[in-house]
């Protein structure tokens, strides 16, 4: 349930991001803060985590102060540049840890075996993978941030009392953030796997059968596996 509410809060925050940035209304930037909050918290409300029910009310008070003193879509703008640079630094942190590294993690899992014991030739593919995605979604976390300076009205320079020589529209910024980000991480993603079935012949049989493979990994092994 915990995750079905959290992937539920993130495609609402998303939804309510643009709308914010679309029509230039703090609502529904108020919405995309409380959605936020919701997807942030979700897990550990549902499994009753005292941290999670002291922090809820305190994000909660925090959103609305930010909505009566009309900056709630000010946040906004930096929650995409968070979430890719967090995301990339994991990856990019696994590369020096004992463990292996992340995407190593996942193919000696789908093969039943440790890191220290897969094939050299996989090891190396994998290891390079981790250190691609790291790089890419650092990229797009600097690009996302860059885009978040020169939004107008109310970009990360215009709050600062600075003119941008260059500026996008918040519309603009928000199409890039809340929706291509996405699209850009899918279609690397596709186009890897394309490559990945080329540089490995006969190990996948579809995309669909690998996902079935992420997916049967388990719970235990995703709710471990960046810990």
């Amino acid at each position: 349930m915990g995750l079905a509410l959290t992937v539920a809060m993130a495609v609402a925050y998303a939804a309510f991001a643009h709308l914010a940035s679309a029509t230039h209304d703090d609502r529904y930037a108020y919405a995309a803060l409380l959605a936020l909050v919701a997807m942030m918290l979700a897990a550990g409300l549902v499994a009753r985590r005292a941290w999670a029910w002291v922090a809820l009310p305190l994000a909660l008070g925090a959103c609305h102060l930010l909505y009566a003193s009309g900056h709630a879509g000010l946040p906004l703008l930096l929650v995409p540049v968070a979430f890719v640079a967090a995301i990339a630094w994991l990856f990019a942190r696994s590369l020096w840890s004992p463990h292996g590294a992340l995407i190593t993690r996942i193919v000696a899992a789908l093969d039943g075996s440790t890191p220290a014991t897969l094939a050299p030739d996989l090891l190396a593919y994998s290891r390079g993978l981790t250190a691609a995605w790291a790089l890419v979604l650092g990229v797009l976390g600097l690009a996302n941030l860059v885009l978040a300076m020169v939004a107008e009205p109310g970009g990360l320079l215009s709050s600062l009392g600075l003119r941008a020589p260059l500026t996008i529209t918040r519309e603009q910024w928000s199409l890039f953030a809340n929706i291509l980000n996405y699209g850009l991480v899918g279609g690397f993603f596709l186009v890897e796997f394309a490559y990945r079935k080329r540089r490995f012949p006969g190990r996948y049989s579809s995309f669909a059968a690998f996902l079935r493979q992420m997916a049967g990994l388990g719970p235990a092994f995703w709710r471990d596996f960046l810990r």
